[in-house]
């Protein structure tokens, strides 16, 4: 066979191990485990870190304000520094809605060796303990939830025995350039993380999704949450980790009806996404990102040039086994498609997107050279050990 072959060869080894060994990440079906209600129901604390989110929050908090809970439920929006009147208006859209209690306060600004975020859900889990609830809502200020969020992702966690249970909210599919990159964000975050393996006692995978994320406050407490992870800037998949690192229950899944409402309209706005955290992923490591970059190449590249070029070259070897691989990559695809609701013919297109995020990776790296690091709201991380979420 020709060398391309060959390498078309390890690019369906390397799909075939991805469909079968890898947590079976391509499908939808990890949603909120069986449940039933408790029979008294435990006071919550909901935590909104917002930092200039007055153009999200009319769509966001009063779905948070309407929450349908039996129990005791109240909301704490820390305003982190906000230059847009989020504070304001957030009060204002209590007034207005009226619903859970709401606290809106700001911490000031940060001090060194903390991220802004985690600043901010610091002095929110703070408030929040002196109410004594047991479980902590960490949610982000562009979630929408449904009513009966909060009582089902308590119901899971009291059923479940979860320490975290946490929901990948489902991002906006609107703009064409949505349609083509967002569900497959979702897939490759799947990818690395399994949801099915994340949910498995004794397992080593542990992830969250930040726009989501129910705690349990002694859980919290002892695993010193913010605190032990105040330098992350991935913060969600630190918090699971160092969760799991006590022996705490995790569980990640899919969401149905919890919503982000944050418009990513253009490329650039799906870029600055992606690539403000991509290389603090890969832990600021030169061989991780090389690794990954060729990694990406020969698993999502190489089938459709192996198929082009095969058939171009009159190399059979080469096309056939390229073009399985493109298949088997199309079929792992469409399930996230269709959990996104969108056109089936966009599956081929993956290879395009996965070239979309090689950039989107290298180009994270090169502003991390460059001194300008990962960056959250308008503020930059240029440490290189102040990304990667361990606790110091």
């Amino acid at each position: 066979m020709s060398t391309l072959a060959w390498i078309a060869a390890v690019s369906l080894a390397a799909w075939l191990w991805l469909l079968l060994c890898q947590g079976f990440f391509w499908r939808t079906d990890v949603r909120l485990p069986a449940r039933t209600a408790p029979d008294d129901w435990p006071p919550v604390c909901v935590v909104v870190p917002a930092r200039d989110e007055a153009a999200v929050l009319p769509e966001s908090l009063p779905s948070l304000l309407a929450q349908d809970y039996p129990g005791r439920a109240e909301i704490f929006l820390v305003d982190d520094g906000s230059s847009d009147g989020t504070g304001e208006l957030a009060r204002e859209l209590a007034r207005t809605h009226g619903g859970l209690p709401l606290t809106v306060d700001s911490p000031g600004e940060p001090p060194a060796g903390w991220t802004g975020k985690l600043w901010a859900v610091r002095h929110g889990v703070e408030a929040a303990r002196a109410r004594g609830p047991e479980f902590l809502l960490l949610t982000d200020a562009d979630i929408a939830h449904a009513p009966d969020s909060l009582r089902e992702l308590v119901a899971a966690a009291r059923t479940g025995g979860f320490d975290v249970v946490s929901l990948m909210a489902r991002l906006r599919v609107e703009s064409p350039w949505e349609r083509l990159v967002v569900p497959a964000f979702v897939y490759f975050f799947a990818q690395l993380y399994p949801f099915r393996r994340i949910g498995r006692k004794g397992a080593r995978t542990a992830a969250a999704a930040g726009g989501c994320v129910l705690l349990r406050a002694d859980t919290a407490e002892r695993a010193r949450i913010p605190d032990a992870i105040r330098h992350a800037v991935i913060d969600d998949v630190a918090l699971a980790r160092a969760v799991k690192g006590r022996g705490g229950h995790i569980w990640l899944g899919l969401a149905e009806r919890v919503d982000s409402v944050r418009p990513y309209p253009r490329l650039h706005d799906l870029w600055r996404m992606v690539s403000r955290s991509a290389y603090a992923q890969l832990r600021h490591n030169p061989l991780l990102l090389l690794g990954t970059v060729l990694g990406l190449a020969l698993v999502y590249l190489v089938p459709p040039v192996a198929l082009f070029v095969g058939l171009g070259a009159g190399s059979t070897e080469a096309a056939v086994l390229g073009g399985l691989a493109w298949l088997v990559m199309t079929g792992t695809y469409v399930p996230m498609l269709r959990y996104y609701g969108q056109p089936l013919w966009l599956a081929p297109l993956l290879p395009f997107t996965a070239f979309l995020y090689l950039f989107m990776t290298v180009d994270s790296a090169v502003q991390h050279y460059r001194g300008r690091g990962a960056a959250w709201k308008g503020r930059t991380y240029a440490r290189p050990d102040a990304v990667v979420g361990e606790e110091s």
